[in-house]
């Protein structure tokens, strides 16, 4: 009698089931979809509890109708809404007899391939865990951004998480898969109640465990993101100060988790995250709050960074966040936001004035000389450089080739850019909508500004002045789009030396050191071809030995900046063209062509009008 192979053992097991708990709250506009979603997904998801948590919408009804045809489909009704996330997750989690679990929640959905791609890394791999990437899907526009890219590059199997720290930064729960054994016998659940913020806890407790992950490069959650809607979710409605508070309690509890566990590495991870995301996230909406906001977020961010001992600051000490950090810590009162705005930007700007204590050591400021030191050793291509920028009608533009003059400045920054030497400067505009679309033009030289060039009364350290406007999107592909190019050579032309006066009108702070200029014609045919849409400016400077920096550029305000203007256009009739300042102070452009775009924008302000 032949002995039974594992191969064989193997074909002969049932395959893997997987539950997926669906949770809503007066959400029947979504949660249907969401749950068809997980249906969707085939043989693999055994089973699907969808836990109302005592929505008065007529959630639960539906979920009972859907249910009715499909026995796969079981439907919780909690008696008592809990405010939060967490306990319905808890409900559903106690629920699931399959031995995988994953969380979806009402408003999103799963993409098909989700379940089979998590499954199939899971069982491979011996896994308790398997992550996957998502996608922030903006409604209505249909612009995706994906969530930690890095994380989900590649098929990866981490043995131990103290392997890979970069895990703490993708605090989600919902694209992933989870052994509903190894959560149990954990006791790994969600905080109760009122929780926001609940799955960075529940993230931190997966940790702790130190469980084995598959990660996948896979799509495997649509995470939607609806601005306009009449209930904004807990991670977009940031408007109330009691939001920051819950963040920085369930950072302050990841922590504590990860540190109880004997993971001092993920712990440290998680405050170098609080640092380099939520901080800088929040500093750039700073400037939307009243003053009484402003306040009351600098004590709560003081206290919780007070927490923070020698080696948290030691380490990467010229990053971004850690400077914001230390500024913050360092004034009891708030102070310099706009500038703390740029350096909170992604890429960072450090903005004027570049003061210097005594000695010479780099600080913030004459009046808050924390020490910028660290700058000196950061490397080049990761330096928070300062340009400005501002655009204005291009006089050689005729009604055949639209274009507009972006005149660029770059700041010295405490000797370290002309000791690396720039050299060209390459403009890039990225649409809002779609990422994947640039439309560049070619690199141009960098002149040097002579000693001595800025115009009266900009020596020294005079206030940045920065407007304000909806946040950036991320950067997303790079499928470009070739700019018409006529008889003019490049259609860019470099500045020479700055003479007296010559500066961008508006610039601010000090040029103490040095500074580079350029001038960049943009072609704004290439722009308005793509029809109505926003445009993103990024930058990147070339330096003598070959290493770039990409970065985006401080819009300048002034007399004729950042104003709206209708340009005359063979093709469209008029071609409408709104430069402006983003939430982080990067200038940005709104071009919308023909009676069409121009309606479109009449609409948008009567909407904001009405609402």
């Amino acid at each position: 009698m032949n002995a039974e192979t594992e191969t064989d053992r193997d074909a002969r097991k049932p395959p893997a089931g997987v539950a997926v708990v669906v949770i809503g709250y007066d959400d029947a506009a979504h949660v249907t979809d969401a749950v068809r979603s997980a249906l969707a997904q085939g043989p693999a998801v055994r089973e699907v509890v969808a836990v109302d948590d005592c929505s008065t919408d007529g959630s639960a009804g539906l979920l009972d109708r859907l249910a009715a045809s499909e026995p796969r489909l079981r439907v919780i009704r909690r008696r008592a809404n809990s405010g939060g996330c967490g306990t319905p997750r808890n409900t559903g989690l106690d629920a699931v007899t399959s031995p995988y679990v994953m969380f979806l929640d009402s408003d999103d959905v799963l993409p098909p391939g989700a379940v089979d791609a998590l499954l199939e890394a899971a069982e491979g791999a011996h896994a308790e865990v398997a992550g996957g990437l998502c996608v922030r899907r903006e409604l209505p526009s249909g612009r995706e951004v994906p969530w930690e890219p890095r994380l989900y590059a590649l098929h990866a199997v981490v043995p131990r998480p103290a392997r890979r720290p970069r895990l703490v930064h993708d605090t989600l729960c919902v694209n992933k898969l989870y052994r509903t054994g190894f959560l149990r016998a954990h006791g790994i659940r969600f905080p109760e109640g009122r929780f926001p913020y609940e799955d960075v806890v529940f993230t931190a407790r997966v940790l702790a465990a130190a469980p084995r992950i598959a990660l996948v490069p896979d799509r495997v959650y649509v995470w939607h993101v609806r601005r306009s809607a009449g209930r904004l979710s807990i991670s977009l409605d940031r408007s109330g100060v009691e939001n920051w508070r819950a963040r920085t309690e369930a950072c302050r509890q990841a922590y504590e988790v990860l540190l109880g566990a004997g993971q001092k590495e993920l712990a440290r991870a998680v405050r170098a995250k609080f640092l380099d995301h939520d901080l800088r996230m929040y500093v750039r909406e700073l400037g939307l709050r009243d003053a009484a906001y402003r306040r009351a977020w600098w004590e709560l961010t003081r206290a919780h960074l007070a927490e923070y001992d020698a080696d948290d600051w030691a380490r990467n000490p010229a990053a971004p966040g850690r400077l914001v950090g230390r500024v913050v810590l360092a004034s009891p009162e708030p102070c310099d936001l706009p500038r703390l705005r740029e350096l909170a930007a992604r890429p960072a700007r450090l903005c004027p004035p570049y003061a210097r204590a005594a000695d010479g050591t780099p600080v913030w400021s004459d009046a808050l000389p924390v020490s910028l030191e660290p700058l000196r050793a950061r490397p080049v291509r990761a330096l928070p450089l300062a340009v400005d920028a501002e655009l204005r009608p291009c006089a050689r533009g005729t009604r055949l080739r639209l274009r507009l003059r972006l005149r660029l400045r770059l700041h010295e920054l405490y000797g370290r850019v002309a000791q690396a030497g720039p050299e060209s400067v390459e403009a890039e505009w990225l649409h809002r909508d779609d990422g994947g679309v640039v439309v560049r033009d070619t690199a141009v030289p960098l002149a040097p500004c002579p000693s001595g060039s800025e115009p009266a009364g900009t020596a020294g350290s005079e206030a940045v002045a920065l407007a304000q406007g909806p946040e950036p999107a991320g950067r997303a592909g790079s499928r470009a789009v070739a700019l018409a190019r006529g008889a003019e050579p490049a259609g860019a032309v470099a500045l020479g030396p700055c003479a007296r006066g010559a500066e961008p009108a508006g610039t601010a702070g000090s040029v103490r050191g040095g500074a580079w200029s350029a001038e960049v014609a943009v072609d704004l045919a290439a722009l308005s071809a793509l029809g109505a849409g926003t445009w993103d400016l990024r930058l990147r400077i070339r330096f003598r030995d070959g290493v770039s920096r990409d970065v985006s550029a401080h819009a300048l305000r002034g007399a004729g900046l950042l104003r709206r203007s209708a340009v005359p256009s063979v093709r469209h009739g008029v071609v409408l063209v709104q430069p402006y300042a983003t939430h982080s102070g990067a200038l940005a452009l709104r071009v919308a062509p023909g009676v069409r775009g121009v309606l479109s924008v009449a609409r948008a302000r009567l909407r904001r009008l009405l609402h």
